[in-house]
Protein backbone atom coordinates (compact mmCIF):
# COMPACT_ATOMS: atom_id res chain seq x y z
CA UNK A 1 0.00 0.00 0.00
CA UNK A 2 1.33 3.40 -0.99
CA UNK A 3 -0.03 6.87 -1.63
CA UNK A 4 1.37 10.03 -3.20
CA UNK A 5 -0.42 13.39 -3.32
CA UNK A 6 0.33 16.76 -4.87
CA UNK A 7 -0.86 20.29 -4.21
CA UNK A 8 0.17 22.16 -7.31
CA UNK A 9 3.29 24.29 -7.57
CA UNK A 10 4.95 26.18 -4.73
CA UNK A 11 5.27 29.22 -6.99
CA UNK A 12 1.49 29.50 -7.38
CA UNK A 13 1.24 31.88 -4.41
CA UNK A 14 3.53 33.18 -1.70
CA UNK A 15 7.00 31.67 -1.75
CA UNK A 16 7.75 32.52 1.87
CA UNK A 17 9.30 29.97 4.20
CA UNK A 18 6.13 30.20 6.28
CA UNK A 19 3.96 29.04 3.36
CA UNK A 20 6.51 26.39 2.40
CA UNK A 21 6.50 24.94 5.91
CA UNK A 22 2.70 25.10 6.07
CA UNK A 23 2.40 23.13 2.81
CA UNK A 24 5.00 20.58 3.89
CA UNK A 25 3.17 19.97 7.17
CA UNK A 26 -0.23 19.90 5.49
CA UNK A 27 0.80 17.44 2.77
CA UNK A 28 2.52 15.18 5.27
CA UNK A 29 -0.56 15.12 7.50
CA UNK A 30 -2.93 14.46 4.60
CA UNK A 31 -0.68 11.71 3.20
CA UNK A 32 -0.58 9.98 6.58
CA UNK A 33 -4.32 10.33 7.17
CA UNK A 34 -5.04 9.00 3.68
CA UNK A 35 -2.72 6.04 4.19
CA UNK A 36 -4.59 5.14 7.37
CA UNK A 37 -7.82 5.31 5.36
CA UNK A 38 -6.26 3.10 2.67
CA UNK A 39 -5.75 0.30 5.20
CA UNK A 40 -9.49 -0.39 5.25
CA UNK A 41 -10.57 0.96 1.89
CA UNK A 42 -9.83 0.56 -1.80
CA UNK A 43 -7.46 2.74 -3.79
CA UNK A 44 -10.51 4.22 -5.55
CA UNK A 45 -12.16 5.25 -2.27
CA UNK A 46 -8.85 6.52 -0.92
CA UNK A 47 -7.89 8.87 -3.73
CA UNK A 48 -11.29 10.56 -3.49
CA UNK A 49 -10.84 10.91 0.26
CA UNK A 50 -7.30 12.29 -0.09
CA UNK A 51 -8.32 14.84 -2.71
CA UNK A 52 -11.28 15.95 -0.56
CA UNK A 53 -8.83 16.75 2.26
CA UNK A 54 -6.78 18.82 -0.17
CA UNK A 55 -9.94 20.55 -1.40
CA UNK A 56 -10.77 21.44 2.22
CA UNK A 57 -7.41 23.17 2.80
CA UNK A 58 -7.13 26.86 1.87
CA UNK A 59 -3.45 26.40 1.00
CA UNK A 60 -4.40 24.80 -2.32
CA UNK A 61 -6.24 25.91 -5.42
CA UNK A 62 -9.09 23.38 -5.36
CA UNK A 63 -12.36 23.35 -3.46
CA UNK A 64 -11.89 25.93 -0.70
CA UNK A 65 -9.53 28.56 -2.08
CA UNK A 66 -10.30 28.01 -5.76
CA UNK A 67 -9.41 30.81 -8.14
CA UNK A 68 -11.96 33.35 -9.37
CA UNK A 69 -12.51 33.60 -13.12
CA UNK A 70 -12.61 36.82 -15.12
CA UNK A 71 -16.36 37.25 -14.61
CA UNK A 72 -16.09 36.97 -10.82
CA UNK A 73 -17.35 33.36 -10.61
CA UNK A 74 -15.55 30.27 -9.29
CA UNK A 75 -15.80 27.21 -11.50
CA UNK A 76 -14.10 23.97 -10.50
CA UNK A 77 -13.23 20.69 -12.21
CA UNK A 78 -12.39 17.25 -10.86
CA UNK A 79 -12.05 13.67 -12.03
CA UNK A 80 -11.44 10.20 -10.68
CA UNK A 81 -10.40 7.00 -12.44
CA UNK A 82 -10.38 3.39 -11.31
CA UNK A 83 -7.40 1.53 -12.75
CA UNK A 84 -9.14 -1.85 -12.39
CA UNK A 85 -12.31 -1.02 -14.34
CA UNK A 86 -10.73 1.83 -16.35
CA UNK A 87 -13.84 3.89 -15.70
CA UNK A 88 -13.31 7.63 -15.36
CA UNK A 89 -15.86 10.17 -14.18
CA UNK A 90 -15.66 13.90 -13.71
CA UNK A 91 -17.18 17.34 -13.46
CA UNK A 92 -16.13 20.36 -15.47
CA UNK A 93 -16.72 23.98 -14.42
CA UNK A 94 -19.03 23.09 -11.55
CA UNK A 95 -20.07 25.88 -9.16
CA UNK A 96 -21.05 26.12 -5.51
CA UNK A 97 -20.13 22.70 -4.16
CA UNK A 98 -17.63 22.06 -1.37
CA UNK A 99 -15.98 18.94 -2.79
CA UNK A 100 -16.12 18.54 -6.58
CA UNK A 101 -14.22 15.25 -6.26
CA UNK A 102 -17.16 13.65 -4.43
CA UNK A 103 -19.54 14.70 -7.21
CA UNK A 104 -17.10 13.18 -9.72
CA UNK A 105 -16.98 9.99 -7.64
CA UNK A 106 -20.79 9.79 -7.50
CA UNK A 107 -20.88 9.91 -11.31
CA UNK A 108 -18.84 6.70 -11.66
CA UNK A 109 -22.04 4.65 -11.46
CA UNK A 110 -23.73 6.55 -14.32
CA UNK A 111 -23.65 5.88 -18.05
CA UNK A 112 -22.99 9.60 -18.61
CA UNK A 113 -19.93 10.01 -16.43
CA UNK A 114 -18.50 13.46 -17.30
CA UNK A 115 -20.81 16.43 -16.79
CA UNK A 116 -20.18 20.14 -17.18
CA UNK A 117 -21.59 23.45 -16.02
CA UNK A 118 -25.28 23.55 -15.11
CA UNK A 119 -25.70 19.84 -15.77
CA UNK A 120 -23.01 19.02 -13.24
CA UNK A 121 -24.55 21.34 -10.66
CA UNK A 122 -28.06 19.96 -11.21
CA UNK A 123 -26.73 16.44 -10.75
CA UNK A 124 -25.00 17.50 -7.53
CA UNK A 125 -28.22 19.05 -6.22
CA UNK A 126 -30.21 15.92 -7.07
CA UNK A 127 -27.74 13.75 -5.19
CA UNK A 128 -27.66 15.66 -1.92
CA UNK A 129 -24.68 17.96 -2.39
CA UNK A 130 -25.50 21.24 -0.66
CA UNK A 131 -24.80 24.70 -2.02
CA UNK A 132 -21.46 25.90 -0.71
CA UNK A 133 -19.35 28.96 -1.58
CA UNK A 134 -15.66 28.11 -1.89
CA UNK A 135 -14.59 31.75 -2.14
CA UNK A 136 -12.11 32.91 0.50
CA UNK A 137 -10.99 36.51 1.24
CA UNK A 138 -7.50 35.98 -0.22
CA UNK A 139 -8.88 34.92 -3.61
CA UNK A 140 -11.39 37.79 -3.58
CA UNK A 141 -8.60 40.27 -2.89
CA UNK A 142 -6.48 38.81 -5.70
CA UNK A 143 -9.42 39.09 -8.05
CA UNK A 144 -10.26 42.66 -7.07
CA UNK A 145 -6.65 43.72 -7.46
CA UNK A 146 -6.37 41.71 -10.67
CA UNK A 147 -3.33 39.92 -9.34
CA UNK A 148 -2.65 36.64 -11.10
CA UNK A 149 -1.17 33.91 -8.96
CA UNK A 150 0.49 31.91 -11.73
CA UNK A 151 -2.30 29.56 -12.82
CA UNK A 152 -0.49 26.39 -11.89
CA UNK A 153 -2.59 25.01 -9.06
CA UNK A 154 -4.25 21.62 -8.94
CA UNK A 155 -4.41 18.86 -6.35
CA UNK A 156 -4.26 15.13 -6.88
CA UNK A 157 -3.76 11.72 -5.33
CA UNK A 158 -2.59 8.33 -6.59
CA UNK A 159 -2.85 5.16 -4.52
CA UNK A 160 -2.22 1.44 -4.69
CA UNK A 161 -4.19 -0.69 -2.24
CA UNK A 162 -3.48 -4.02 -0.56
CA UNK A 163 -5.03 -5.85 -3.52
CA UNK A 164 -2.60 -4.09 -5.84
CA UNK A 165 -5.32 -2.01 -7.46
CA UNK A 166 -4.54 1.50 -8.63
CA UNK A 167 -6.64 4.67 -8.72
CA UNK A 168 -6.16 8.39 -9.30
CA UNK A 169 -8.13 11.55 -8.50
CA UNK A 170 -7.48 15.16 -9.47
CA UNK A 171 -9.21 18.45 -8.65
CA UNK A 172 -8.65 22.09 -9.60
CA UNK A 173 -10.02 25.53 -8.93
CA UNK A 174 -8.77 26.83 -12.28
CA UNK A 175 -5.92 29.16 -13.12
CA UNK A 176 -7.65 32.39 -12.14
CA UNK A 177 -8.95 35.21 -14.37
CA UNK A 178 -9.51 32.78 -17.24
CA UNK A 179 -12.22 33.19 -19.88
CA UNK A 180 -15.46 31.67 -18.54
CA UNK A 181 -15.94 28.24 -20.09
CA UNK A 182 -12.24 27.43 -20.27
CA UNK A 183 -11.70 23.71 -19.66
CA UNK A 184 -8.68 22.49 -17.70
CA UNK A 185 -6.80 19.22 -18.05
CA UNK A 186 -7.97 17.88 -14.68
CA UNK A 187 -11.14 16.18 -15.93
CA UNK A 188 -9.45 14.78 -19.04
CA UNK A 189 -7.21 11.75 -19.60
CA UNK A 190 -4.32 14.18 -20.19
CA UNK A 191 -4.36 15.20 -16.54
CA UNK A 192 -5.87 12.17 -14.80
CA UNK A 193 -5.42 8.59 -16.03
CA UNK A 194 -5.13 5.07 -14.64
CA UNK A 195 -5.23 1.44 -15.67
CA UNK A 196 -4.03 -1.84 -14.13
CA UNK A 197 -0.41 -0.94 -14.79
CA UNK A 198 -0.04 2.69 -13.70
CA UNK A 199 -1.91 5.74 -12.41
CA UNK A 200 -0.91 9.40 -12.90
CA UNK A 201 -2.19 12.81 -11.76
CA UNK A 202 -0.89 16.07 -13.24
CA UNK A 203 -0.67 19.71 -12.25
CA UNK A 204 0.53 22.79 -14.10
CA UNK A 205 -0.69 24.71 -17.13
CA UNK A 206 -3.68 22.75 -18.40
CA UNK A 207 -3.18 23.69 -22.03
CA UNK A 208 0.40 22.34 -21.95
CA UNK A 209 -0.69 19.11 -20.24
CA UNK A 210 -3.45 18.56 -22.81
CA UNK A 211 -1.11 19.32 -25.74
CA UNK A 212 1.33 16.74 -24.40
CA UNK A 213 -1.34 14.21 -23.29
CA UNK A 214 0.90 13.85 -20.25
CA UNK A 215 -0.91 11.42 -17.92
CA UNK A 216 -2.19 9.17 -20.72
CA UNK A 217 1.26 9.01 -22.33
CA UNK A 218 3.01 8.02 -19.11
CA UNK A 219 0.46 5.31 -18.30
CA UNK A 220 0.50 3.97 -21.87
CA UNK A 221 4.28 3.76 -21.87
CA UNK A 222 4.33 1.85 -18.59
CA UNK A 223 1.65 -0.47 -20.01
CA UNK A 224 3.88 -1.04 -23.05
CA UNK A 225 6.80 -2.10 -20.87
CA UNK A 226 8.78 1.01 -19.94
CA UNK A 227 9.71 1.54 -16.32
CA UNK A 228 7.76 4.30 -14.64
CA UNK A 229 10.92 6.41 -14.44
CA UNK A 230 11.64 6.04 -18.16
CA UNK A 231 7.99 6.70 -19.02
CA UNK A 232 8.09 9.95 -17.03
CA UNK A 233 11.44 10.97 -18.50
CA UNK A 234 10.39 10.40 -22.11
CA UNK A 235 7.09 12.22 -21.64
CA UNK A 236 8.73 15.19 -19.93
CA UNK A 237 11.35 15.38 -22.68
CA UNK A 238 8.48 15.80 -25.12
CA UNK A 239 6.96 18.42 -22.84
CA UNK A 240 10.21 20.41 -23.12
CA UNK A 241 9.70 20.66 -26.88
CA UNK A 242 6.68 22.88 -26.28
CA UNK A 243 8.25 24.57 -23.23
CA UNK A 244 5.45 23.03 -21.20
CA UNK A 245 4.84 23.73 -17.52
CA UNK A 246 3.72 20.62 -15.67
CA UNK A 247 4.31 18.27 -12.80
CA UNK A 248 3.05 14.73 -12.29
CA UNK A 249 2.85 12.01 -9.66
CA UNK A 250 2.41 8.30 -10.33
CA UNK A 251 2.49 4.76 -9.01
CA UNK A 252 2.89 1.59 -11.08
CA UNK A 253 1.47 -1.87 -10.41
CA UNK A 254 4.71 -2.94 -8.72
CA UNK A 255 4.31 -0.16 -6.15
CA UNK A 256 7.03 2.07 -7.58
CA UNK A 257 6.28 5.71 -6.79
CA UNK A 258 7.58 8.48 -9.05
CA UNK A 259 7.19 12.23 -9.48
CA UNK A 260 8.64 14.82 -11.83
CA UNK A 261 8.19 18.47 -12.74
CA UNK A 262 9.33 20.62 -15.64
CA UNK A 263 9.95 23.67 -13.47
CA UNK A 264 10.46 23.86 -9.72
CA UNK A 265 8.69 23.20 -7.47
CA UNK A 266 5.69 20.87 -7.40
CA UNK A 267 4.55 20.36 -3.83
CA UNK A 268 3.96 16.71 -2.99
CA UNK A 269 4.17 14.08 -0.29
CA UNK A 270 4.22 10.28 -0.38
CA UNK A 271 3.87 7.70 2.38
CA UNK A 272 4.19 3.90 2.47
CA UNK A 273 3.39 3.32 6.13
CA UNK A 274 6.98 3.78 7.23
CA UNK A 275 8.67 6.56 5.28
CA UNK A 276 7.59 9.97 4.07
CA UNK A 277 8.94 11.83 1.07
CA UNK A 278 7.99 15.52 1.07
CA UNK A 279 8.95 18.28 -1.35
CA UNK A 280 11.80 20.54 -0.26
Amino acid sequence: MKIIIHGGFFSESSQSNEVKLAKQNSLKAIAKKSYEFLKDNSAFETVAYAVSLLEDDELYNAGIGSQIQSDGIIRMSAAIMDGETQKMSGVINIQDVKNPIFVAKELIKEDDRVLGGNGAKQYANQHGFENFSTEIPQRKKEYEEKLKSGGKGTVGAVAIDKQGKLAVATSTGGKGFEIPGRISDSATVAGNFANKFCAVSCTGVGEDIVSNATAAKIVTRVTDGLTIENAFDRTFEELKEIDGFAGAIGIDSEGNVFHQDSYPTMVFASFDGLDFEVFD
